[in-house]
């Protein structure tokens, strides 16, 4: 796997128009972790990329009704089996991160790449999902100007509003898988 004009080789991909262009010789600087799952608790099936390509049926489930007309997509997730699907070029502004702020940046979607994990706050999260994170998060701190400090969850930017990744998300381990890599 490697990154080719802002893609991933060899993952799905599903093209979202929920992004746009980022600012003028703005590079992702900031990765943002999130977690989703539709209807909320439920795993697999289409709704997540439903959600994300504004395509997601009001009538398939009650929850939907509430959320059908979100134009929102990440540039990535990793589903429970570790399969890494992209929606947006990295090179593009993804809208995932809503109002949010950053060691005194606001508009995170700005500088931000956003990878959702397809999970729960309170679920722990896959072995194969964390070898996938792992994967993607070391090229992308090859590629652009990321660190591992500047690594953080979706309630780190938009506190009090969000909850992502969530109290079972490993970020210990997480870290140490990253550093461990060659």
């Amino acid at each position: 796997m490697r990154v080719e004009e802002g893609w991933l080789t060899g993952v799905r991909k599903v093209v979202s128009p929920h992004c746009d262009l980022r600012p003028a010789e703005e590079k992702p600087s900031l990765l943002i972790i999130h977690n989703i799952s539709l209807p909320p608790g439920q795993f697999g099936g289409p709704y997540i990329d439903q959600l994300f390509t504004g395509t997601l049926d009001p009538e398939a489930h009650p929850f939907f009704a509430e959320i059908h007309t979100l134009r929102v997509a990440a540039h990535c997730l990793i589903r429970r089996d570790g399969e890494i699907v992209q929606y947006v070029s990295f090179n593009d502004r993804a809208w995932h991160a809503g109002v949010s702020q950053w060691q005194g940046r606001e508009r995170c979607n700005d500088f931000s790449i956003g990878i959702e994990l397809e999970g729960t706050d309170t679920q722990p999260f896959t072995a194969a999902q964390y070898q996938s994170l792992v994967s993607v998060s070391e090229l992308l701190i090859s590629e652009y100007p990321i660190s591992v400090e500047n690594i953080t969850g979706h309630s780190d930017v938009a506190p009090g509003r969000k909850t992502d990744p969530g109290p079972a998300f490993d970020w210990a381990g997480y870290r140490h898988a990253l550093h461990a890599q060659p």
